[in-house]
Order: structure tokens, then C-alpha cells, then sequence
């Protein structure tokens, strides 16, 4: 779902570390390490110093979808790339299961829908998903520069899968980034993901 990969926009594949607990927000963000389809290895911590947003995304769950073909998403990640946040993109589908990409189908769906995230992670074991509880796609988080889980749940406030719907709901993302911008904590911090399940090994 996602525009051809450039410096910025690296698809990166989940490896496996320790358990981790659950996250709470007010507290630090639970820290993972993946690597890139060139073998880079990346870890969370490597973006201290700026805010990072996490989307657990599947192209097939029609609640993605929703937020995909109204535009609603790649505004959200070109209006977080302009004001300086990270944006990673994570699919915890496992292989045989809806939703499930390799590095050369990520790629494609970046160029079908044009979007920009700062990069999109593979995690066909779902190490991160359960890591951070992700429940639905999409299911959202926020972290700020300290590396402090500020906001995690839904990405608006209508749970539907109609595009008609993106149009006057809230959206807690873009109105958590702007909290923190603001030097404020966003409020809500959390609420209840809707969408698909994440399709996770198992």
C-alpha cells in the first residue's frame, strides 16, 4: 500500500529478541530491533530525539482500506514527515494469512497508494505486534522524543470501514502529534483500536 522505496522509506524485517511487557502510556515505549531487506539493522531507539508514530497496517482488512483510498493515511504520514516525526509502518500478518508481504510486496503497495512512511516493518512472527499488544489494523501509537508511549489505540473516533465516514471524525493521531508539538499530553491518550484482527502466526 505504499510508495517505491527511497533512502527514507526502507522496508525492514522483524528479527526476534526477548519478550517484552505490555505497553502503558507514561511510560517507555518498548524498544525492538529489526532489519531492513538489505540487512541493516534498525532498532526504535535509533529515533530518540524525535517523535515516532507506529500504524499496524493490512491491505486486505477493509478498515485499512477505509483510511487508504480516502487519502486519509498518506495525509497523515506526509503531514508527520513535513513537521519532522518518524512514521513506521508495521504488518504482523504472518505468512499464509490475509494481509501477509514480503519486502518486494511492500513495495508494491507503497507505490499503489503513495504513501510515505519513514519505513515499513515486516514482522511475519509478530514480535513487535505482541510486543505492543497490537490488536487491530489499523492500531495505533505515539511516542515522543524521550521515547514515551503518549497515546495508543484507534485511529479516529467512527468505527466503520466507510470512506464517507474519514470525513469529520476525530482523529486522535493527528490530534495527539499536535499535543505534543503543543507541549501537551494528548487527550485521550488511550482509546479502543478498531478494525480487522492482526493476523498474527498461531
Amino acid at each position: 500500500m505504499f510508495k517505491s522505496f527511497t533512502a527514507a522509506a526502507l522496508v525492514v524485517a522483524a528479527v526476534s529478541m526477548p519478550a517484552f511487557a505490555q505497553p502503558q502510556v507514561g511510560a517507555a515505549a518498548p524498544d525492538f530491533r529489526a532489519k531492513t531487506a538489505s540487512g541493516e539493522s534498525v532498532k526504535l531507539s535509533d529515533y530518540r530525539g524525535k517523535t515516532v508514530v507506529l500504524e499496524w497496517t493490512n491491505k486486505g482488512c477493509p478498515f485499512v482500506q477505509k483510511h487508504y483510498k480516502s487519502g486519509n493515511m498518506q495525509n497523515l504520514q506526509q503531514q508527520a514527515e513535513a513537521d519532522g516525526v518518524v512514521w513506521l509502518t508495521v504488518n504482523s500478518s504472518a505468512p499464509g494469512k490475509q494481509g501477509y508481504v514480503d519486502g518486494e510486496a511492500a513495495n508494491a503497495e507503497m507505490k499503489e497508494y503513495k504513501t510515505s512512511p519513514t519505513a515499513y516493518l515486516l514482522d511475519p512472527k509478530g514480535t513487535i505486534g505482541r510486543g505492543y499488544g497490537a490488536t487491530a489494523t489499523p492500531h495505533m501509537y505515539v511516542i515522543d522524543k524521550e521515547g514515551v508511549l503518549q497515546y495508543m489505540g484507534a485511529i479516529d473516533d467512527i468505527p466503520t470501514a466507510k470512506i464517507e465516514d474519514v470525513k469529520g471524525a476525530q482523529n486522535y493521531v493527528s490530534g495527539a502529534l499536535a499535543a505534543l508539538a503543543a507541549g501537551k499530553s494528548p487527550d485521550p491518550a488511550a482509546t479502543r483500536s478498531y478494525g480487522c484482527s492482526v493476523k498474527y502466526p498461531g
